[in-house]
């Protein structure tokens, strides 16, 4: 007897104590089994101390086991024929998994041993693995619950916890040879343990080919990474473009264009990220408008890949931001240089709005309510949710328009009418409430200082969205004017169903131009848009897009520039996606002498 005990030392430990307890309910008319008949999804959704389910999932997937068999299977992965290391599976999850090994110390030296299941609070005669668990306590004593009398049958093990309780059966088994106990530990239980392991002898191997394979393979990623707390993602646009219709100003030629983003992700404590992104790119945006009629802009129509590319495939450092949790309610952003309030207000256009990325539609208008780009930089945000339904954004951004601006060089520049405080800049207060999955209402306020065009995103440019009158205040010398900036909008959200979404927004912008006496004017920008996911095929992305970009209401010609987009995005590959796609724009420049405007592109994006 001895000898057949020494051999079942070889089992995988983590279910010595399990196996012992499941012969025990196998001899009793295999009462454990009935009980896992009765809960079908056992095998999916609970989780033991080593999950069956997640290691058949991961090692073994194309072998799924019914829950009714589960008991003999967890049982089958577990044995071994040749003594299996217990260093060689690793079952934590990250959700659950301590924050460190000191952690899980302190959580086992506070176990406390029962003799009792009733001692166990959150155990009941209605679980699944209540006998089972009833047979380790009673019989065996081989189960410690946590200080406060709970067990946590749900949640993950860890490794010293693992060994805390195989500590435990292991001297419980100890004591029972030791006094001799033979009616305790049956021969017909350690009969049914050396059957099992027999029985399963080649499926066990099999498993341990398998775990030996996945060791070695985490050997050579560990050894091969680029950093333990940096990922390197990527994006690279290759898109060719045409304009047509303008012919008043010489017309435009067929161009392909690119944009290469390079992100550096890094987390420190897994809840916070560092984002340090470079970005190169030799796209120009089209001339829209006739030379001889005010108000023209290249920034109508303007295409995502257009964004902070330099024009000539320089690298830059276009954006550095650190973002952490303070708690699950509180989320703090912090950009250096290139923050946007999008990065951390929701924008109420999920199905639509890439994040100025290449993935979505073609121009930025597109993307999501222009008010977001009124102004951008360095600075703070900040986001509350004090309740699921409800999320408060506030934020402070100050330009970043660099030191080749002569209008506001920016943040981080010292001299008069400029710094963090003192130059341009943007601050925004912002309510969400999502009323269930389905819709989301957004309404947005924002007060600006702005010495160079409204709608830049902190870049210090002539304008990114909309007019050139609804960007800059224009003096009888033809210069810029600086303007006091109150903006108010709207953004909503309602998805029909998975594959169906519609999303509106508007805003009206009061704006003080100081200087050049015209004073206070409005702008307005408004605008809808239909986006049906995963159309063809899963990952695809068919949309729609109607409205007005910003535009000066009170102008002498006050023709509203209208902007019509349609593009469909195929996803060629988890990597590579192709989109075809057309921009329509109606009195550009909000002059209806300009010619209509009609924009082509063919964009191809890679990411990784």
């Amino acid at each position: 007897m001895l000898k057949v005990l020494l051999n079942s030392l070889l089992v995988s430990p983590v279910v010595l104590g399990a196996t012992l307890a499941a012969s025990a309910a196998m001899s009793a008319e295999r009462s454990f089994v009935g009980t896992a008949q009765q809960a079908p999804a056992i095998a999916a959704e609970k989780q033991s101390n080593v999950s069956a389910s997640a290691l058949s999932a991961e090692i073994a997937p194309a072998k799924t086991a019914p829950a009714a068999t589960m008991q003999p299977q967890l049982q089958s992965q577990l044995k071994v024929a040749a003594p299996l290391q217990v260093a060689q599976v690793s079952v934590e999850t990250p959700a659950a998994a301590p924050s460190s090994d000191a952690a899980s110390i302190d959580q086992i030296n506070a176990t406390g041993q029962v003799t009792s299941v009733s001692q166990l609070s959150d155990v009941r005669p209605t679980d699944w693995a209540f006998q089972a668990l009833q047979s380790l306590v009673e019989r065996y004593g081989c189960i410690a619950g946590y200080p406060d009398r709970t067990y946590r049958g749900n949640r993950a093990l860890t490794r010293y916890e693992f060994a805390a309780g195989l500590n435990a059966c292991l001297d419980r088994v100890n004591e029972l040879i030791a006094a001799s106990t033979a009616d305790l530990v049956k021969k017909e239980d350690l009969a049914t343990l050396q059957k099992l392991q027999e029985e399963f002898a080649a499926e066990l191997a099999t498993l341990r080919g398998r775990v030996d394979s996945l060791e070695a393979r985490t050997t050579t990623l560990e050894k091969q990474q680029f950093s333990t707390t940096t990922k390197l993602t990527g994006e690279a646009v290759f898109a060719v473009t045409d304009e047509f219709g303008v012919d008043r100003t010489g017309g435009n030629n067929t161009v392909f264009q690119d944009r290469i983003r390079l992100a550096l992700n890094t987390s420190f404590t897994g809840s916070d990220l560092l984002v340090t992104r470079l970005t190169a790119g030799n796209a120009n945006a089209f001339t829209l408008t006739n030379p001889t009629q005010p108000g023209g802009t290249n920034a109508e129509g303007l295409q995502t890949f257009n964004f902070r590319s330099t024009g000539d495939n320089q690298v830059n450092i276009d954006r550095v931001s650190y973002s952490f949790n303070l708690s699950d309610k509180v989320k703090f952003y912090i950009p250096a240089i290139g923050g946007l309030h999008s990065d951390y207000a929701p924008t109420s256009n999920p199905a639509l709005d890439s994040g100025t990325g290449a993935t979505g539609p073609l121009s930025l208008f597109a993307e999501r309510n222009p008010i977001y780009f009124i102004g951008g930089g360095s600075g703070v945000g900040v986001n509350f949710q004090p309740t699921p339904a409800f999320t408060i954004s506030a934020g402070y951004l100050a330009d970043n328009s660099g030191a080749t601006s002569v209008v506001s060089p920016g943040a981080n520049s010292p001299t008069d009418k400029n710094g963090l405080f003192n130059g341009s800049y943007s601050a925004l207060a912002q309510v969400n409430f999502k009323a269930n999955e389905a819709l989301s209402v957004g309404l947005t306020y924002m007060n600006a200082y702005r010495r160079s065009a409204i709608f830049d995103a902190g870049s210090g440019g002539t304008g990114l969205l909309g007019t050139l009158l609804a960007n800059q205040g224009i003096n009888g010398a033809g210069g810029i004017a600086p303007a006091n900036v109150n903006a108010y909008g709207a953004e909503v959200s309602f998805r029909l169903s998975r594959n169906l979404v519609l999303n509106g927004f508007g805003s009206y912008v009061n704006a003080n131009f100081i200087g050049d006496g015209r004073g206070s004017q409005d702008i307005w920008t408004y605008g809808a848009g239909l986006a049906l996911p995963d159309f063809g095929k899963k990952g695809n992305l068919l949309g729609f897009i109607a409205g007005a970009e910003p535009y000066l209401g009170d102008a002498v010609r006050n023709s509203v520039p209208l902007h019509f987009e349609g593009f469909y995005k195929y996803q060629l590959n988890d990597n590579i996606s192709v989109t075809p796609g057309v921009i329509y724009i109606v009195n550009p420049g909000q002059d209806n002498r300009n010619d209509n405007v009609l924009i082509g592109t063919l964009r191809t994006t890679l990411t990784f």
